[in-house]
């Protein structure tokens, strides 16, 4: 399905593409991979630019997204080719991957498309959380592997990976989750034992502290998501001197990135 805002492109919503005619102004037309708050507030700041269309293309996985400025489209590509394919009919002149730190293969799609369609291609991502001095973490590569490396002391469990990987957590039927996410999973996936959080950042560290002590957390699963939305929970394991069992980041393609969204709209101003 497609969805736009602000009547800059009417979208099928059967297959994604735009109805309208091209501009034939010098207009800039910018694609922005995103589903992050930094590609919210990319998308703000860029659609405040002179000669410039933006256009924010979501998975679709959040089922009430934030607000966006200029044209949204939701739903996949098909793949590096369908992207291409995308790119080439709507004379996307630059192509911005705002999208989340675990959202690699869409980043690798993105790569290998702007190779084809030849327009510059820029990776907002924001730094990974560094452990500090008191953090007590379990750094592994995967979430299969965070389910096997929770602490043998530990029985509950405050879960914040997100709803698409509990799978794994199901088979530790002595434990206890606090399962927190956006969105509720679908009604076909089993759930782990224990209680599911529907909530959104930006979170507290005193807030935090609150859900550990009256849930009686013992550890955190976590994804290495960095950002400050939802970095209290880190904040608050320090705190409560509670093991992290940390998943870190998928390897991303190499390419011309940047940290934050001031670095993406100065890039993008050189290229206007």
């Amino acid at each position: 399905m497609v969805h736009c805002q602000q009547g800059i492109a009417q979208h099928e919503a059967d297959n994604g593409k735009t109805t309208q005619s091209h501009p034939v102004s010098e207009t800039t037309r910018i694609l922005i991979l995103g589903g992050t708050g930094d590609a919210a507030a990319l998308a703000a700041q860029v659609s405040l630019l002179s000669d410039v269309e933006v256009m924010t293309s979501l998975a679709g996985r959040t089922q009430q997204p934030s607000e966006l400025s200029g044209s949204v489209r939701v739903g996949g590509f098909g793949g590096s080719e369908g992207l291409v394919r995308y790119l080439k009919e709507q004379r996307i002149n630059v192509l911005i991957d705002a999208t989340h730190p675990f959202a690699a293969q869409i980043s690798w799609n993105a790569a290998s498309a702007v190779v084809e369609a030849n327009i510059p291609h820029l990776m907002l991502v924001r730094p990974a959380w560094k452990k500090v001095t008191d953090d007590r973490w379990l750094e592994v590569e995967s979430v299969e592997a965070a389910a096997q490396a929770i602490p043998s002391n530990a029985q509950r469990i405050f879960l914040t990976i997100g709803r698409q990987q509990l799978a794994p957590f199901t088979l530790l039927t002595e434990h206890w989750f606090l399962m927190r996410s956006i969105d509720p999973p679908a009604p076909d996936i089993a759930l782990p034992n224990g209680e599911l959080l529907l909530d959104r950042g930006p979170f507290t560290v005193e807030n935090e502290i609150a859900l550990l002590k009256q849930h009686a957390i013992e550890a955190i699963v976590s994804k290495n998501s960095g950002g400050d939305a939802t970095y209290a929970k880190i904040a608050a394991a320090r705190e409560l001197e509670l093991p992290v069992v940390m998943v870190q980041r998928p390897t991303r393609p190499s390419g011309e990135r940047v940290k934050d969204v001031a670095s993406a709209v100065a890039w993008l101003k050189q290229r206007l």
